[in-house]
C-alpha cells in the first residue's frame, strides 16, 4: 500500500516524454508572438529610453543629439509642460467618467432589456460599432463643421444665451471632451454588454422576491457582477484619451489653449525637432498610465485583470 500510495508522486515529479514533446510544441507556437513583442514593443521601447536621455551634440545643427545619461531631460519637460501633462489627464478623466454614464444605461438595455430579442440586439450593437466604418480624422473633421462658430448649433446655443454673442464652441474644453466621448464611446459600450450580457436575470428576480428596490437591487447585484465590463471599459477609453492629440490639435476641435500631451510629443518631435523631450513626454505618459491603471485595478478588486 506504501509503494502504491508514492507511485503517483513519482510519476508527477519525472515529467514524461509527452509533456516534454508538449512544452516544446507549446515554445514553438509562442516564438512567433515573442519575437513579434520584441522586435515590434520592447526594441522601439529601449530606443525611446535612450533617446529620451540624449543630449544635443556640440556646436551641432538644429535636430541633432548624441547618446548620453541626461536625466535633466525629464525634469526639463515636466516644467515645461505640465499644463498640457494635467490638462491631458484631466480630460481623459473626464471623458472616461461621461462615457461611462452614457454607455452603461445602453449596455444594460442591449445586453438584459432585449435580452429577448436577438435581432434588435444585434442591430443596436451595429449602430455601436457603425462609427468604426468610418475614419477617425474624417468623423472628427466633420463634427468641427458641425459644431462651427457660423453652425446652426452655434447659433442656437448663442440665442439661448448658452453662449455668448462672442463665444464659440470649437477651440473650449468642451469641444474637446466632446469629441474624446463620442469617439471612445464605442470602447465603453462593448466591454459593459459582454458583461451585462452573461448576467444571470435569475439574481434580479431574487433580489425582487427579497422585496429589494430597483435602485438596492442595482447596487448590490448588478453593479458588482458587471464591474469586470466597467474595469476594462473604463480602461480601454482612459488609456486611449490621455494620450490622444487629435481632439486637441488646432486642426480639428481644440486650441492651443486646449493642447494635450500628445499634442506637445507631436510638436517636438515633428516641428521642433527636439526628438529628447518629445521621448521623455511619451515615457512619462506611458509610466503615469501604467501607474494610474494599475491603482485604479488594485483598488476596483479586479486585480486578475492586471
Amino acid at each position: 500500500m506504501a509503494i502504491t500510495a508514492f507511485a503517483p508522486t513519482i510519476g508527477a515529479g519525472a515529467p514524461s516524454g509527452d509533456t516534454r514533446r508538449g512544452g516544446r510544441t507549446a515554445l514553438l507556437l509562442l516564438l512567433p508572438g515573442i519575437a513579434y513583442l520584441a522586435l515590434f514593443f520592447l526594441a522601439p521601447l529601449v530606443s525611446l529610453i535612450l533617446t529620451s536621455l540624449q543630449t544635443p551634440r556640440l556646436y551641432g545643427d538644429i535636430g541633432q543629439y548624441d547618446y548620453a545619461f541626461r536625466i535633466e531631460n525629464y525634469a526639463d519637460v515636466v516644467g515645461e509642460y505640465l499644463p498640457q501633462i494635467l490638462r491631458s489627464f484631466g480630460y481623459a478623466l473626464v471623458a472616461t467618467a461621461i462615457a461611462l454614464v452614457i454607455s452603461y444605461p445602453l449596455a444594460y438595455f442591449i445586453g438584459v432589456a432585449l435580452r429577448r430579442y436577438p435581432l434588435a440586439q444585434s442591430l443596436l450593437l451595429v449602430l455601436v460599432i457603425a462609427p468604426f466604418f468610418i475614419s477617425f480624422l474624417l468623423r472628427t473633421l466633420a463634427w468641427k463643421q458641425l459644431l462651427s462658430n457660423d453652425s446652426l448649433v452655434v447659433q442656437g446655443l448663442q440665442a439661448l444665451s448658452l453662449l455668448g454673442p462672442g463665444e464659440y464652441f470649437i477651440g473650449s474644453p468642451a469641444a474637446v471632451i466632446f469629441g474624446l466621448v463620442y469617439n471612445f464611446v464605442p470602447f465603453m459600450v462593448l466591454p459593459l454588454y459582454a458583461s451585462l450580457e452573461r448576467l444571470d436575470i435569475r439574481y434580479l428576480e431574487a433580489g425582487s422576491d427579497l422585496y429589494a428596490g430597483a435602485f438596492t437591487t442595482f447596487r448590490t447585484v448588478t453593479l458588482p457582477l458587471s464591474m469586470p465590463g466597467i474595469v476594462s471599459g473604463t480602461l480601454l477609453t482612459f488609456i486611449p484619451a490621455a494620450g490622444d492629440y487629435v481632439n486637441a490639435s488646432r486642426d480639428f476641435l481644440g486650441s492651443p489653449d486646449t493642447s494635450m500631451l500628445g499634442n506637445a510629443v507631436e510638436a517636438n518631435f515633428l516641428v521642433l525637432q527636439n526628438f529628447p523631450a518629445a521621448a521623455a513626454l511619451s515615457i512619462i505618459l506611458m509610466a503615469a498610465i501604467l501607474v494610474l491603471v494599475a491603482v485604479y485595478v488594485r483598488r476596483s478588486g479586479t486585480d486578475e485583470l492586471l
